[in-house]
């Protein structure tokens, strides 16, 4: 009897247990896991962050929103602040996060039930009681990340897609034929086709930033020069430089300032969907990349990201020559750490690193986690 059909049925068995395997470790991989020395409890500080707080509790602190439990009866219910205390507890033996208002050890009264009640006499005998309006400020919210980390990308041009570029305002020229343009400058510009907006942000395009694997062209480089208030419209439109940070010249370019800084309460979360990308730029490290940096990844709005995003961080090891066939041969790519996104583009996103095990480098790969 011929062996091929039995190692062929060996093969066959061998490729499935494989692939068992490797669905079964993306399964564990997927599942929520406490930390050994998570708390039962934990009183939420100043300074804490949310990914600070899933850390205590969670092996990945991504999972942080496949575990929280919305108290309908808390006010801003989404939103955590210093006193609140986070309360790990199980159903159906499944862990669940919730929290505590206010370190008060019961969940908050609905939100009418709940205000702060005011007395106000209407005769000798008669008292009114009444509710009143209890302002939480939301600057007081434990953010997600740090703001200082990333407050300076999140309303500065970072980078401008090829389309938006070409239809950006320019400046054509300064008051009095003036060329270098400083504080307080006047000078005119052209294309700036909405008369409603007033306020400007001055960049100057850089570099264009292209797929390492495909060459195709994601976005341009931004380099924020400055800002600018419009004093009349028209063509020419006539502005003057209210803040600058480098010198501006003609041919810079003009967007509409955003209207307000966005705030970093999003949760961190996987993509929807297996994504595959690389580390394009670092815009505050130099040489290698590590925590609290910002980088650039080729994978955008088209392909799922949104801001908390998180993505695992893999290093680029390359190739090694084998000791004995002297033949090089590809060496697997390791786990480097976490990158969770703020910021996003049509083809291209902006993330802080959270953890790194390694030094990361551009070109590495980010992948679903």
């Amino acid at each position: 009897m011929s062996p091929k059909p039995l190692l062929g049925t060996r093969f066959f068995h061998l490729t499935i247990i494989a692939l068992l395997l490797t669905v079964s470790a993306y399964v564990r991989a997927d599942v929520v896991q406490l930390k050994p020395d998570h708390p039962e409890r934990y009183t939420v500080v100043k300074g804490d962050t949310l990914w600070d707080i899933s850390t205590r509790f969670l092996k990945s602190p991504w999972h942080w929103p496949r575990i929280w439990k919305i108290n309908e009866q808390i006010r801003n219910p989404h939103l955590i602040y210093p006193g609140d205390v986070i309360v790990l507890t199980w159903v159906d033996g499944q862990p669940v996060l919730s929290v505590e208002r206010k370190g008060t050890g019961l969940p908050s009264l609905p939100e009418t039930a709940g205000e702060p009640v005011v007395e106000k006499r209407v005769d000798d005998r008669t008292v009114k009681l009444s509710p009143q309006t209890r302002s939480e400020p939301l600057e007081a919210a434990i953010p997600t990340i740090a703001p200082n980390a990333i407050a300076p990308f999140l309303t500065k041009p970072l980078a401008v897609d090829q389309d938006v570029l070409e239809q950006a305002g320019y400046i054509t020229t300064g008051l009095d034929d003036r060329i270098a343009l400083g504080d307080t400058s006047q000078f005119y510009a052209r294309g700036l086709s909405d008369e409603a907006e007033e306020h400007y942000q001055i960049f100057r395009p850089g570099n264009p930033i292209r797929h390492p694997d495909t060459g195709e062209l994601l976005a341009y480089e931004a380099m924020y020069l400055g800002d600018a208030q419009l004093l009349e419209p028209g063509d020419p439109s006539k502005l003057v430089v209210t803040s600058v940070k480098q010198e501006i010249i003609p041919t810079d370019r003009l967007l509409a300032a955003p209207k307000k800084a966005a705030l970093p309460y999003y949760y961190p979360h996987p993509p929807k969907t297996r994504v595959e990308g690389r580390i394009v730029s670092a815009l505050n490290a130099v040489g290698e990349i590590g925590p609290q940096s910002v980088v650039g990844i080729s994978l955008g709005t088209r392909e799922g990201i949104e801001e908390g995003s998180v993505l695992r961080v893999m290093r680029h090891v390359g190739t090694h020559k084998d000791p004995l066939t002297r033949e090089r041969y590809n060496l697997p790519d390791e786990e480097s750490g976490l990158v969770m996104i703020f910021r996003t583009y049509e083809k291209i996103s902006y993330g802080l690193i959270m953890t790194a095990t390694r030094p990361m480098r551009l070109m590495d790969t980010v992948i679903t986690p």
